[in-house]
């Protein structure tokens, strides 16, 4: 190993060392199974803020949008803009009454709502899908930026993260974790602003040069290639803004506030938080397109981040800068990475380990559940990371958006119909479900497997969501229409438990 790895492999080192202890801090405060599943819904909105953006700003974030913009110019901004506002969607139309459902997970509102087995078997199978979707790019993530950082080999990085993440989320459950995810959120950001503010000082001091090649692209407000490039911006603006609310690390985050107005408030920290770090992916972008214009040439432009600052300043100070960047990317994969396998694991545990493994410890206990949930969260890490081990040709950014499609055409129609149509019947939600599965879903097996055609059909495959939706709600609405006669008896009551506010149950 050159010294020149020896900053990177400090970095790497001590954010692992950080993440252990604090989720072995947080240890202390798992008690039940509440805090394993929701920390027994008493987060307070700020913590939550951080720890949701600790877990949501992932691989595709800290390293992807850099890349993207550096290669496809100002189009690129369209993910960094709706990973933020999908928020919005879900500030305005879900957080509240998702909260006020008392679930656990997406099945168990699922089942709450439709009161259907089946149902929550099928949103069950999705989260598990959705979540090894998008644990696959962490994975990926980890081993560019191991082999970036200190020439270690692809597959190094992959095993050190999945290892990492199963030991915190079998220690403590999602008590342990939000405290290692809050923090890693402000070290991200850290890792991001720091350099970027020495990079641009540096910049200025070289007499502001212009980027080789930063043109039109970077004045053109949505994609071009005509006809094919307006579909993709816009089926990709779909994604992104329907399908946060479908993604089960960032819900079950939604059931850990105390009640609906903590949830709501969380939602407006967490839009500054994001707004705060994005801000600076385009710095690195637009110095990239200065100094870094071999990394295109190479194909290596998801690796900006990491190399700019050995690229802009030579000797002691590039490589402090670069340890610190690769301190941030790390923390960025085992984060999200955290989050997931949390997701996960809930599901798994109580649809399907805790058949196998039978109960230890007295009910209502950490005890109880934990031998079902440590082998469910084994499952939950285990098998992106063998597909990351051998899938490597899926761009970073590329499979978060893949995983946002999938979210958007299935839990986004849920949610939305679920929440605010009493109509929705058990056959609707499962018809939708599949329609909205298997379409979107099949595109990301493609993307993932290599395949990959040209024109229309290439681009529909890349970007399903802009049909993929839509069907997914059709589905919906008309097979809930056709079978009107199975709407469950108790949806008037629980739409009314749904919207209205605590306060005025505790008063009435």
């Amino acid at each position: 190993m050159s010294g020149d790895a020896v900053p990177g492999l400090i970095a790497v080192l001590a954010v692992t060392v950080a993440t252990l202890a604090i989720g072995t801090w947080g240890l202390r405060f798992s008690r039940t199974t509440s805090d394993f599943f929701v920390a027994s819904r008493s987060v307070n909105p700020r913590l939550n803020a951080s720890a949701i953006c600790g877990e949501y700003l992932s691989a595709a974030s800290f390293l992807g949008v850099a890349g993207l913009l550096l290669v496809g110019g100002a189009q690129m901004l369209w993910y960094p803009v709706g990973w933020t506002a999908g928020y919005l969607v879900l500030l305005v139309l879900v957080a509240a009454p998702l909260r006020r459902s008392g679930a656990y997970t997406l099945p168990d509102f699922a089942e709450a709502r439709l009161g259907s087995r089946v149902v929550r078997s099928a949103c069950s199978l999705l989260v598990v899908g959705v979540g090894w979707l998008y644990l696959l790019p962490q994975f990926q993530g980890a081993g560019l930026t191991l082999e970036s950082a200190i020439g270690a080999p692809r597959w190094v990085g992959p095993l050190i993260v999945g290892s990492v993440v199963l030991v915190n989320v079998m220690s403590g459950g999602m008590r342990s974790i939000t405290f290692v995810q809050a923090f890693q959120y402000w070290l991200k950001l850290t890792a991001l602003l720091v350099p970027a503010m020495v990079l641009l000082v540096v910049w200025v001091g070289d007499g502001r040069p212009a980027g080789s090649g930063a043109g039109d692209s970077w004045s053109v407000p949505v994609a071009g290639g005509g006809a094919i490039g307006l579909y993709g911006t816009y089926s990709l603006m779909i994604a992104l803004f329907l399908g946060t609310m479908g993604l089960p690390h960032v819900v079950v985050r939604f059931y850990t506030n105390p009640d609906g107005r903590a949830a709501r408030r969380t939602t407006l920290v967490v839009l500054a938080l994001l707004g705060l770090f994005y801000l600076w992916p385009p710095v690195f972008a637009a110095l990239g397109r200065v100094y870094g214009g071999d990394l295109v040439a190479k194909g290596n432009a998801d690796v900006l981040v990491l190399e700019l600052p050995r690229l802009m300043v030579d000797g002691v100070g590039g490589e402090l800068l670069t340890g610190l960047v690769t301190a941030g990317a790390f923390a960025a994969f085992l984060s999200t990475a955290s989050g997931l396998a949390i997701a996960v694991s809930g599901v798994l545990t109580q649809d399907v380990t805790s058949r196998f493994v039978g109960e230890r410890g007295p009910a209502g206990t950490p005890g109880s559940i934990a031998p079902a949930f440590r082998l469910a969260a084994v499952l939950a890490v285990s098998v992106p990371v063998l597909v990351a081990l051998f899938a490597t040709n899926v761009g970073v950014a590329q499979s978060v958006g893949l995983a946002f499609a999938v979210a958007a055409s299935t839990f986004c129609p849920l949610l939305m119909l679920g929440i605010w149509w009493r109509g929705l019947t058990d056959a609707g939600a499962l018809a939708g479900l599949a329609a909205g599965g298997i379409g979107a879903g099949g595109a990301a097996v493609l993307n993932v497997v290599g395949v990959q055609g040209s024109g229309w059909v290439g681009a529909l495959i890349l970007q399903p969501a802009a049909w993929s939706v839509p069907v997914a709600f059709a589905t919906m609405v008309l097979v809930s229409l056709a079978t009107a006669s199975r709407a469950p008896l108790h949806a008037r009551r629980f739409l009314v438990r749904l919207h209205t506010p605590e306060v005025l149950e505790v008063g009435g």
